[in-house]
């Protein structure tokens, strides 16, 4: 079986089209590519929060959990967001399941050691058993990336780290899921990128914006054995489509200066 990990911004959600959702369906049944989602959600925990005259803080792009934090993170991620998706992918014909990363133990986190972060973590393990298990049964797992330790404390997992890990564990290549084109450079789109070219584009700022942390996130998912990942334009209809089938769309990024079609 192949596998692609769809991993969608909290800020992307609601901007994707219908026909998003129904490549999701199509890639499986045209392509035989079971695809597995991770999200995000950001920008409505901070509404939630904020609604809730909750106080929160960034530290080094990580939201600072206290445990009131923490309580409207895992509500917003694993409750509204995850039921959204699922509700959404239902709608186009799909069979999704919301899942979270304490359920089932899938996703095994570790309190990352810094100072003053609170109850954030980083992937220490996957049960790929709980993904395989309902992939076999023609199920689309939508993970939400609210982890726990070894002592079942519940910890704030970045998106994107839960993503590159459930892809390792999987063998499986990433899609990220963006409203853009790609990475741009002259108007045209960059249809490869490696991680040693990154740092000299951003310098340049050919890279800027939005698209730094987007090119950031994927250039650490090669680094942490993530074989391939593309940023692709959600927004864009049938882009996934395209992609299952081998089209060049969106900015494909391989480890090891070596370039992978396909």
């Amino acid at each position: 079986m192949a596998y692609v990990v769809i991993k969608c911004g909290g800020s992307i959600l609601h901007q994707l089209p219908d026909a998003f959702f129904e490549n999701l369906v199509q890639i499986k049944a045209r392509f035989g590519l079971d695809p597995v989602i991770v999200h995000g959600g950001g920008p409505a925990i901070s509404a939630m929060l904020e609604k809730m005259q909750i106080k929160s803080q960034f530290k080094n792009g990580m939201r600072v959990t206290t445990e009131p934090v923490l309580n409207v993170v895992e509500m917003v991620l694993s409750g509204s967001i995850n039921k959204w998706i699922t509700r959404r992918l239902s709608q186009a014909g799909a069979k999704a399941v919301g899942i979270s990363g304490t359920d089932s133990g899938l996703l095994t986190a570790r309190k990352i050691e810094a100072p003053n972060l609170g109850y954030v973590g980083e992937i220490e393990s996957v049960n790929e058993q709980v993904l395989h298990a309902l992939l076999r049964q023609q199920f689309i797992p939508v993970i939400s990336p609210v982890a726990a330790d070894k002592n079942g404390q519940r910890l704030n997992v970045n998106a994107d780290l839960a993503a590159a890990a459930v892809a390792r564990k999987m063998n499986a290549r990433v899609w990220m899921v963006t409203d853009v084109p790609g990475v741009m450079m002259e108007g045209k789109v960059l249809p490869y990128l490696t991680p040693g070219q990154v740092d000299g584009l951003i310098q340049k700022q050919v890279i800027t914006g939005g698209m730094i942390p987007k090119v950031r996130a994927a250039v650490e998912c090669i680094r942490s054995g993530v074989k391939e990942v593309v940023i692709v334009d959600g927004t864009e209809e049938d882009s996934l489509l395209f992609l299952a089938g081998g089209g060049k769309t969106g900015t494909k990024f391989t480890g090891n200066g070596v370039l992978i079609d396909g």
